[in-house]
């Protein structure tokens, strides 16, 4: 019996996901059906979980890719190219996930076969797109499309990684700075006005922050830990975090420079997807799931259907409004055009670059709330310590 996630919907068409374990996809709809649900999508999780011994980074995926198109394309047979690349692998786990590969392709299976063996260890559209270049013949120049896009994937997170070095390095001052206060400035003036009788409420509220931060520093860290697990887990739960998704679509300013990242990887997947011969549902079904947000995957479950119907996919797109309304324009125009390969593939670059802006504009956003937050922490302690002094030095007169 195997364990199964669904989506479905009741009557009202309201949505609802689980886990139902099944000897057969028939029969989990069968069981969904009892339950007055019907299943509009599922995915078979296995009996366990099993062991991801190496998992490819986008980095070495488009690496891998390159290398593997250059010697198909100089006539290498695909046995004695992965031979030459299990040879050549310097990583000790990598090199062993490529033995195994090379030697069932040795056996006769296919290497999308071999590389779907290996759940984890590959992404889906990788291996779909392995699949459509073998079932096409054009393995090799599929390879060199997979690399450009690991490639360009790998520079998109280069670049969301290099963006986020300053408000992480800002965020981590102020965290510093604010318990410095706290922990050693703050306790230096409350020795010298311990037993004052008309210290201000400011003041007052301050020195007790700072007596509990010094006091009882292990229960702050307990509390820091736990929120920390407990927004981990927060994250994990699935109404949460489709919650979670659909707010960072709808924030003011941020919701859509967030779509315009989506957008632009949405295009480019279903670009590739699509111009190596795969079915439009699997296009999509597969580019959807590269997005990584629960929200629009559900959003999505109406555009499949909308499609397997005979829908336009730009009229589907419309319906949902998760895209920009310039990507779902150049879609029907790739339609009505029949051209829609070449529509995806230049609508890509273009949200690719909009996607670099989107991204910069993001951090720039987040750097003047940082400095904003630290100036005002910096701000209410000094107004608390500086009464304190004016205090003491009038007594002192």
């Amino acid at each position: 019996m195997a364990l199964y996630s669904y989506v479905a919907t009741d009557v009202n068409g309201n949505i609802s996901r689980g886990k139902e374990s099944a000897d057969s996809h028939q029969e989990l709809v069968e069981k969904l059906k009892s339950r007055q649900l019907f299943c509009t999508s599922y995915k078979d999780l296995g009996e366990k979980t099993p062991r991801v011994a190496y998992r490819y980074k986008t980095k070495g995926l488009s690496f891998l890719c390159r290398q593997l198109s250059s010697m198909l394309v100089a006539g290498i047979s695909i046995v004695r190219a992965l031979h030459i690349m299990v040879t050549q692998e310097q990583n000790k786990k990598a090199k062993e996930l490529l033995t195994e590969i090379y030697e069932q392709v040795q056996m006769g299976r296919s290497l999308s076969e071999a590389l779907a063996s290996k759940p984890g260890c590959f992404p889906n559209l990788f291996v779909s797109m392995v699949a459509a270049g073998e079932a096409s013949g054009n393995l090799d120049m599929i390879m060199v499309r997979v690399s450009d896009h690991y490639a360009k994937e790998n520079k998109t997170q280069n670049k969301i990684k290099s963006a986020m070095v300053y408000p992480i390095i800002l965020a981590t001052l102020m965290i510093l700075v604010v318990v410095g206060l706290f922990t050693l400035i703050f306790p230096m003036f409350m020795d010298m006005f311990e037993n004052a009788d008309d210290i201000p409420a400011l003041s007052l509220v301050l020195m007790n922050i700072s007596n509990f931060m010094t006091g009882y520093w292990y229960i702050l860290l307990g509390l820091v830990g736990a929120l920390i697990v407990g927004a981990r887990v927060a994250i994990k739960t699935p109404n949460i975090r489709f919650k979670l998704d659909k707010m960072m679509l709808v924030t003011p300013k941020a919701g859509p420079l967030i779509s315009t990242i989506y957008t632009a990887r949405f295009a480019r997947t279903m670009s590739n997807l699509f111009s190596s011969g795969l079915q439009m549902v699997e296009c999509i079904e597969k580019s959807v799931q590269t997005l990584g947000n629960s929200y629009i995957t559900e959003r999505f479950v109406e555009v499949v259907e909308d499609v397997k119907r005979g829908e336009p996919l730009s009229k589907a797109l419309i319906k949902i409004g998760v895209f920009n309304p310039i990507f779902t324009a150049m879609v029907l125009v790739g339609e009505e055009s029949g051209s829609l390969d070449s529509i995806l593939a230049k609508t890509a670059d273009y949200y690719d670059e909009e996607s670099d802006t989107a991204i910069t504009q993001l951090v720039s956003m987040m750097e003047p709330m940082l400095i904003i937050f630290l100036g005002s922490a910096v701000a209410v302690v000094l107004a608390g310590i500086f009464p304190l002094i004016y205090g003491s030095m009038g007594q002192m007169g």
